[in-house]
């Protein structure tokens, strides 16, 4: 198996020439920085003799020359680098954002809201270390090493020798050092981010639960856990960063000690001119100023291996739902729903919906109910392809696991009990049904979910900002605002998942009559706990540990006295109750016993 790492290398591959192109500006431009120094070595020490001025003329302009081109140089490795590692970098977030799309939304429950968020921009930010400070630096440090070891080889062997030596430990040695010391914090680093991510997310939208039971020093005294184990986690990588500098330091101070030990006899001996000797002392000062940022290049590769294992988990988390390799096209008209012998479970779990066998006609209104945990909502995840299945379910006669998940979602479409609403405006939340819609079209869909008047009073219209999961509005205004890009989308079935479980009565009563009306010219499944009002559809199935235990019309079910009898006339007795209840003279001129 390729390794986490190299796989990141390998989505970068498309970029690999402008790297390459990079990698050897970066060379130029270091080899310019060690040719600067041991040039001006050169020239001041000839100038020391006092030659003839022409004599000097070629090594000031080599100095200039030099001097310019480091910087000119490094620009262009800094401008090519970061271009081919930004393209590089977008290609790899939208795999990540691909393969969470693969896995949404029955996958994604292994991975937590804070989780996902630190894996798709901090973790795949981490990758941009990769050429940046990995590849390139170490490209560049062994190209210059190499050029620099021959010039001083060829100058004077044993001098080449030692600072090659050296020049490997640097290479080499100092980095695994480091690495060694900091490999476990840097390991654990990406997760320990994810953590404390995760809980600052939890806390931040469980504020109000917190707050309301007194969690408030718990939940801040985890942050501070968290956030303390972090900090020792940095601290322990700025040792091993410290640590790496001095060792550079003296490798550095070895080499130009060794440099001078050895090239002083040979000056003394005649072997290489007195010029020479400032030469020789400079160009290791200058090489292992290059070779520094290895221990930091080091550190990043062990931050980048935490951050790349995160993303391969990303990548290879199993998809609940395979897609077919050659998917069958779904008919435009669509001609009804059957199910036949239809069986769904959840990861490691028994069978949530077990038997199931319903045929729902163009057209029809069917309700679905029963007690919780009975297996309604695994009957609408199924219905929508987030939820594999046994047995078969056939939409407009082609089987829906044969069928393209994104065709499917084409021609079903669901509102939930807390449908999304994402912090922008009206106008926005409501074109995610169609984001071709034009604005009229936009509208349109907000009257039909009887928000026309509401948005007009707005100062803003329906550009108003709703506010995180639409916190600005009411809970009856969230729900009209979902059902509205619902009816954008224009699907022909439409499943309704407890749309008014949360709502007051009211508000709920309103609500239902808005859909009823807003889509009658659509197949409707209405999965509810609420029996009231379902005395007008064509018909009720009723669910009872995953199994059709009794399905027909509302007076089918009354008369058969089970569990849906029972429920529809506790909660006729409640809606009785709560018309009588503020006609009691309670409160008004009652003695108080």
């Amino acid at each position: 198996m390729v390794s986490p790492v190299r796989s990141l290398w390998q989505a970068m591959s498309a970029q690999r020439r402008l790297l390459g192109l990079a990698a050897l500006l970066g060379a130029i431009a270091s080899l310019s920085a060690v040719a600067l120094l041991g040039t001006s070595g050169w020239l001041i020490s000839t100038a020391a003799e006092m030659p003839p001025v022409l004599t000097l003329t070629v090594a000031a302009v080599m100095v200039r020359f030099l001097a310019l081109s480091r910087a000119i140089f490094r620009y262009g490795e800094r401008l090519v680098g970061h271009d081919a590692a930004f393209r590089g970098l977008t290609g790899l977030r939208v795999t990540v954002y691909t393969n969470l799309e693969r896995l949404a939304p029955t996958g994604l429950a292994a991975f937590g809201r804070g989780d996902l968020l630190t894996r798709l921009v901090a973790d795949v930010d981490a990758a941009l270390d990769l050429p940046l400070r990995v590849v390139l630096p170490w490209v560049q440090a062994v190209l210059v090493a190499g050029v620099t070891v021959v010039f001083l080889g060829w100058l004077l062997p044993v001098t080449g020798i030692a600072i090659g030596v050296l020049a490997v430990f640097a290479l080499a040695a100092t980095p695994w050092i480091v690495a060694r010391t900091a490999r476990g914090a840097e390991q654990r680093m990406a997760p320990a981010k994810a953590e404390m991510s995760s809980a600052v997310v939890r806390a931040l939208d469980a504020t109000p639960e917190i707050t309301a039971f007194g969690a408030t020093a718990a939940a801040t005294a985890r942050v501070h856990r968290l956030d303390d184990g972090l900090t020792a986690l940095i601290a322990r990588e700025s040792f091993a960063l410290g640590l790496g500098g001095g060792i550079g330091i003296l490798v550095q101070g070895a080499a130009v000690t060794a440099a001078l030990v050895l090239a002083i006899p040979a000056v003394i001996d005649g072997r290489i001119a007195p010029v020479w000797l400032a030469v020789v002392a400079l160009l290791p000062l200058a090489l292992f100023d290059v070779l520094a940022g290895l221990p930091a290049s080091a550190l990043a590769y062990q931050r980048l291996r935490g951050s790349a294992v995160r993303i391969r988990e990303v990548e290879t988390a199993p998809s609940p739902v395979v897609e077919p390799a050659e998917p069958v096209a779904l008919p435009d008209e669509f001609t009804g729903l059957e199910l036949v012998d239809l069986s769904a479970r959840w990861i490691a779990e028994a069978a949530a919906i077990d038997g199931i066998n319903l045929r729902v006609l163009p057209g029809s209104r069917v309700a679905i109910v029963g007690p919780s945990g009975s297996g309604k909502s695994t009957l609408a995840s199924v219905l929508m392809g987030f939820l594999p299945y046994s047995g078969s379910l056939r939409l407009s006669g082609v089987q829906v696991r044969d069928a393209d998940g994104d065709a499917l979602r084409q021609q079903v479409g669901m509102l939930s009990q807390q449908a999304h609403i994402f912090d922008t405006s009206i106008a926005d939340n409501v074109r995610l049904g169609d984001p071709d819609a034009t604005d009229d079209a936009v509208a349109a869909a907000l009257g039909q979910a009887q928000l026309r008047e509401w948005v007009t009073s707005l100062p803003h219209g329906a550009e108003t900002t709703v506010g995180s999961f639409g916190v600005a509005v009411s809970g009856g205004e969230r729900q009209r605002i979902a059902l509205a890009r619902l009816l954008l989308a224009r699907r022909p079935v439409v499943i309704l998942d407890e749309p008014t479980e949360h709502l007051d009565g009211p508000t709920a009563d309103a609500l239902a009559a808005t859909m009823s009306a807003a889509l009658q010219d659509a197949t409707v499944l209405l999965i509810t706990h609420r029996l009231i009002g379902l005395e007008g559809v064509d018909r009720i199935v009723e669910l009872q540990g995953g199994r059709i235990v009794a399905q027909g019309s509302h007076d089918d079910l009354l008369a058969l006295g089970g569990w849906y009898a029972q429920q529809w006339r506790l909660e006729s007795e409640r809606a009785d109750m709560s018309v009588l209840v503020p006609s009691l003279p309670i409160g008004r001129g009652v003695p108080r016993p």
